[in-house]
């Protein structure tokens, strides 16, 4: 099967995959590094009629798979993964401008999706339901099992090249579900990649195409196609509705913002806060949809955080991607650097004051602390994609709750407390999809549910359980008993 090569340059050269065929269109999209916009690879486009060649490849169907052999092939995709871990951090690092460390730390979270979604394949999904347990009950039992859907959408994101990608591939081949990825045009040299690698491992080709072109042609055709039962999507809140919007009759599973709080009350061990507050702030260049995107602080406690966070995001060197030493590399484009440069210069006329960093230098945007950050500021009621920390202080627990619930998200928290009674008081009243206390508000394992709701979504959840679910559908049989 045909697999990407490199030029004399080390460019990669890729193509859309469809049904581990290569496209062939003569028209190419261009990678460039966000950090020094050196060429990294071209992707061959697909474009309507390839589009619809993948969807009627998915439908067409091949040989019929056990839940044994797609357990082997993601076992076998897993230990590829493991072979392959830092060509596939360095082509993440490359295209996404995240710091290599970061891009090998996705190698293992995405080693983590195909172990569990490889483990849960294996497991019987039925359940028994007896009749004869009411006054008009027969002599019968009623079964469920769970079958695959004829084909579904997968829409992935730039901020987790890798993760993100077998978040959705990785359940749906689990369930049997053929899928049709279409990845960011920001990050598609990691998911052709990994499309290679499953087909490598064994995976049927039907089972799964990669298709990236204009949108009308290609994502637009895949959300209104009445014959795709799904639409999995990772992304902007903005692009989620108007998915929901054009979707029509089927699944849709929304994946959107955030706009995560870390809440730390009178009583947190500070070396702990600050060490939460700085990773949640700054990992991934601060892109994720569960970064801390607000630090709550108790006002008796403000100073005393201030002086140790001001010490620990010291540590946070910003850099070249490529460098080990760098711990925060660019933001996904200049474009993306300046905006979170004009909110918080927009915070600042708002009477906010930066404490460290804020300044900006093509794609790279400084860890920044900004404090005394209005209620009002637009980078704590709408989301910052970016390395910000913005600090606002609270009263109390009924202050801190009513500041949290604020904002139109409700994907994540973080508590840092000691005080069992506050932590259940969040749990049962913040309005998101995840409580964690004395922890990021991104904490997870890759098979544990998560998902937002309000903007954050549907409240549909993901991780690797639930998304098995979400590719199936229940059937329903009963017998005599």
């Amino acid at each position: 099967m045909p697999k990407h090569e490199a030029d004399h340059k080390g460019i990669l050269k890729m193509s859309c995959l469809i049904a581990g065929q290569p496209v062939q269109s003569g028209k190419f999209h261009e990678v460039h590094s966000p950090f020094d916009n050196r060429l990294v690879g071209t992707v061959e486009l697909a474009d309507a009629t390839h589009t619809e060649s993948a969807i009627l490849a998915g439908l067409a169907g091949g040989p019929k798979t056990t839940r044994y052999d797609r357990y082997l092939v993601l076992e076998k995709a897993r230990q590829l993964l493991v072979e392959r871990k830092e060509s596939f951090a360095q082509v993440i690092s490359a295209e996404s401008g995240l710091a290599i460390r970061e891009a090998r730390y996705e190698t293992g979270r995405a080693h983590d999706v195909l172990m569990f979604a490889a483990m849960e394949t294996l497991k019987d999904d039925g359940q028994i339901f007896s009749c004869d347990i009411s006054p008009s009950g027969k002599a019968r039992k009623i079964f469920t099992l769970r079958e695959p859907l004829a084909l579904a959408t997968a829409i992935t994101p730039f901020n987790h090249p890798l993760n993100q990608v077998v978040h959705k591939i990785a359940p749906a081949i689990a369930a049997g579900t053929p899928v049709i990825l279409k990845p960011s045009e920001k990050t598609p040299l990691t998911a052709i990649m990994v499309t290679e690698l499953l087909y490598e491992a064994g995976l049927p080709p039907h089972m799964l195409s990669v298709v990236l072109g204009p949108t009308t042609e290609v994502a637009e055709r895949l959300v209104k196609d009445p014959r795709v039962e799904l639409v999995s999507f990772t992304g902007s809140v903005a692009v989620g509705k108007r998915i929901a919007a054009a979707a029509g009759y089927k699944k849709v599973i929304l994946e959107l913002g955030g706009n995560d709080p870390i809440i730390i009350l009178e009583d947190a061990n500070l070396d702990t806060a600050v060490a939460l507050a700085a990773e949640g702030s700054f990992r991934n260049s601060g892109q994720r949809c569960t970064a801390v995107k607000r630090i709550l602080v108790h006002e008796k406690i403000k100073d005393a955080f201030l002086s140790k966070f001001l010490e620990k995001v010291k540590e946070y060197t910003c850099g070249d991607p490529s460098d080990p030493e760098t711990k925060v590399g660019t933001v996904i484009s200049e474009e993306s650097a300046i905006y979170l440069e004009q909110v918080v210069n927009k915070a600042v006329e708002q009477g906010a004051k930066v404490l460290y960093g804020g300044k900006r230098n093509g794609a790279l945007m400084e860890p920044t602390v900004i404090t005394d950050v209005p209620r009002d500021a637009d980078m704590v009621v709408h989301e910052s994609f970016g390395p910000l920390a913005p600090i606002l202080t609270f009263r109390d627990i009924d202050d801190a709750i009513s500041l949290s619930n604020s904002t139109d998200y409700g994907l994540s928290s973080g508590i840092v407390t000691n005080n069992m009674e506050y932590a259940l008081r969040f749990i049962r009243e913040l309005k998101v999809g995840t409580v964690n206390i004395n922890e990021v508000p991104g904490y997870r394992i890759e098979s544990s549910p998560f998902g937002g709701i309000k903007d954050s979504g549907l409240g549909i959840k993901e991780g690797v359980i639930e998304a098995i679910k979400c590719f199936t559908f229940v059937k329903t049989f009963s017998l005599p008993w």
